[in-house]
């Protein structure tokens, strides 16, 4: 691991301005390949991680439920490390509502622990 390393994931350009939906079903986009393919190698491979909303069309629940509620209902990761390392940024005030939901379902899916 990286010591002292933030990896920061602005989603709109690392993977989509338009996320949209839970499972590959949904589209090539969607919250399960964004969990697998950039949160969880980022999780295990930094000691932080921010993950940047800026630049996106907006946000289905379902997509921000499944990567980041998934990262403790699918991956197993505790509620507590993630509350230490995963971090969220934007500076455009329309996705601070996103953000806001990206929080609650890691909460709820831990309260689920």
């Amino acid at each position: 691991m990286n010591r002292n390393m933030t990896k920061r994931i602005v989603i709109a350009e690392e993977f989509s301005r338009y996320p949209a939906g839970r499972f590959s079903d949904d589209g090539p986009f969607n919250g399960t390949t964004f969990r697998q393919e950039h949160l969880v190698p980022a999780l295990q491979n930094s000691d932080k991680v921010e993950v940047i909303f800026d630049g996106v069309a907006g946000f289905g629940y379902s997509f921000l439920e499944e990567a980041f509620g998934g990262l403790i209902q699918k991956e197993g990761m505790d509620k507590n490390f993630l509350d230490t390392r995963l971090f969220f940024s934007t500076t455009e005030p329309g996705l601070e509502g996103d953000i806001q939901l990206a929080e609650h379902s890691i909460k709820a899916a831990g309260e689920r622990q």
